[in-house]
């Protein structure tokens, strides 16, 4: 792919973008080649990204020096953030212990025949909740994104968990999770730090009920408000070459 760059690259736009099935292949790292075309635009640009991940599995993804390129990155939804390496904000909320029974047992309720293990993971202001769980092979990925494709069995348990627990959010991330979190502590509360003339917001789940909906939301009732539902890291990266100078 040649490289292009948009036409509106000034100093009042910002681009924020979520990371995993919008920078990377779901829970894999950046393709090499899109990593290095990203790079150099995010050394042009004021990049933040988004994501329901923590540091580590963020980096992992997109490496430590991409990480610290970005202006600032919000982990966990935005309950931990990070200005380059460096700690700026994180949130002491944990899952309460009568919502996480409240889980198991939907989680052995699953008509899912592949349980891998490590099913909750707690992470800084939010917790991450799987059926296949994180050890999960990609073979086995696969097979539970199609049996949930046809049950939507995330869309339900997050119906019921929200009707049981009022307070608190749970919304579908990723292939097969569920990031769940305080009530208005999703990614839509990060749209106070965006006091820029433009944003441009790259997702992929913008749909209702998915991880990137409360910040989409909010952003298309600005003034200058962009975003762009993506399908992959591909799509990504035809739109960013699509655009070009003036």
């Amino acid at each position: 792919m040649s490289i292009q760059y948009p036409e509106f690259m000034r100093d009042d736009h910002l681009y924020v973008f979520d990371v995993d099935g919008t920078l990377t292949p779901s829970r894999q790292k950046m393709d090499e080649a899109f990593k290095r075309f990203f790079s150099r635009f995010a050394s042009r640009n004021f990049v933040y990204l988004v994501t329901g991940s923590d540091k580590d599995k963020t980096m992992e993804q997109v490496g430590a020096d991409l990480y610290g390129l970005a202006d600032r990155v919000y982990n966990c939804s935005g309950n931990h953030v990070f200005e380059g390496h460096n700690e700026v904000y994180r949130s002491n909320w944990r899952l309460p212990w009568d919502a996480e029974e409240w889980l198991k047992e939907k989680l052995d309720q699953s008509m899912f025949h592949i349980k891998t293990g490590a099913h909750f993971d707690h992470r800084i202001g939010c917790c991450n909740f799987s059926v296949i769980g994180r050890n999960c092979k990609l073979y086995e990925r696969k097979e539970y994104v199609k049996y949930d494709n046809i049950n939507k069995e995330r869309e339900r348990i997050a119906r019921e968990f929200e009707e049981k627990f009022p307070e608190i959010e749970a919304v579908i991330g990723g292939e097969t999770g569920l990031d769940i979190f305080p009530r208005g502590k999703n990614k839509g509360q990060i749209i106070e730090d965006l006091d820029w003339h433009s944003v441009h917001f790259f997702g992929d789940k913008m749909e209702e009920g998915g991880n990137d909906a409360p910040l989409s939301n909010r952003i298309d009732n600005r003034p200058f408000g962009y975003t762009y539902a993506v399908k992959d890291w591909k799509h990504t990266w035809e739109i960013l070459e699509g655009f070009t100078y003036t």
